[in-house]
């Protein structure tokens, strides 16, 4: 029986979410496969990680893709983005408190590709005049990521709505990133 990579990952995913220490067993069992076919695709956790780094960059670009960050205000594309990346949320937190992903030489580039649009996104908010420019679009762009993290965390823990995560992450970052009059 042939493997559905993509099903392993996005088992893997949904496990490592909710459990971080997840053993490489206890992922094979959530996957549905034995220890052997699991490591057969992924030598070990760190492979994995890596793997669910490479789908998690994906989709964040996906997402920002589908935000259109160049149209319009910069509030409604920050908006957009955060709608359209909800459904990765839980992987992104996951992949955050992963340090190795962001030490040293071997990071990579995706992270890189993303924060630069997201500061661009950013940037260009200050200079229409929507953000506060005593902040910096390196900060946003974290308070963003961190907010992202905060989010999926409390509705994984059941401590918020699924239906209130767009609102609490926008009204939140906006909300400190706009600019008074």
């Amino acid at each position: 029986m042939a493997v559905d990579r993509e099903q392993v990952l996005r088992s893997a995913a949904a496990l490592l979410t909710r459990k971080s220490t997840a053993t490489m067993d206890e992922v094979a069992r959530a996957a549905g496969i034995s220890r052997a076919t699991l490591h057969r695709h992924f030598a070990g956790r760190d492979a994995l990680v890596r793997a669910l780094e490479e789908l998690g960059i994906a989709e964040c670009e996906a997402a920002l893709e589908a935000a259109r960050p160049d149209d319009g205000p910069a509030a409604g594309a920050v908006r957009r983005l955060v709608r359209a990346i909800e459904p990765s949320a839980a992987l992104l937190a996951f992949l955050y408190t992963e340090n190795q992903l962001f030490e040293g030489e071997e990071q990579n580039a995706g992270w890189a590709r993303i924060d630069a649009r997201l500061t661009d996104l950013f940037r260009r908010g200050q200079e229409s005049g929507e953000f506060r420019i005593d902040l910096t679009p390196a900060w946003l762009t974290e308070a963003l990521y961190g907010l992202l993290g905060a989010g999926a965390w409390a509705v994984a823990e059941g401590r918020v709505a699924r239906n209130d995560f767009n609102h609490m992450i926008v009204e939140l970052l906006l909300g400190g990133a706009l600019r008074r009059e």
